[in-house]
């Protein structure tokens, strides 16, 4: 081979062109996530200023802040990390590993609390400092 051939690379790279289509794309991503963190904004707020006593109601407005995050997440990957553009099983060679690490951080947080509360029922050492000592009282002598 002689040396002007060994420095060529099959590959061929292009400049990338931006199209009109792309720049409005872009531009209508900003206002979805500008309208979705203004939403979650007020729902943060609603239910900092409020202070729900129902525990239902708190848990419903703080699963409605998550899926907006995630609806937010999913508009950042897709338009500005151009992974909506990609083939199929490149989609999802990033999204399951990401969804096993979710599950694993879920799985290991439930089987904490469910550590903790099998602690303080069962472990006699933990109910023994933890349980309130009675007031010594003294006996008249007889």
């Amino acid at each position: 081979m002689s040396a002007a051939h060994q420095n060529v690379s099959s590959e061929i790279s292009l400049p990338q062109k931006h199209s009109g289509d792309f720049v409005k794309r872009i531009w209508k991503t900003f206002w979805i996530l500008l309208i979705i963190t203004i939403i979650e904004l007020g729902l943060g707020l609603l239910l900092h200023a409020l202070d729900l006593p129902d525990n239902t109601k708190r848990l419903l407005l703080k699963g409605i802040i998550i899926i907006l995050s995630l609806a937010k997440a999913y508009f950042i990957v897709s338009v500005f990390m151009h992974l909506g553009d990609e083939i199929h099983n490149l989609i999802l060679t990033i999204v399951i590993p990401l969804m096993l690490i979710i599950w694993a951080i879920v799985s290991f947080m439930i089987d904490g609390d469910s550590y903790k509360h099998m602690r303080n029922k069962y472990d006699k050492h933990f109910l023994e400092r933890t349980m309130e000592v009675p007031p010594k009282t003294t006996k008249p002598a007889q």
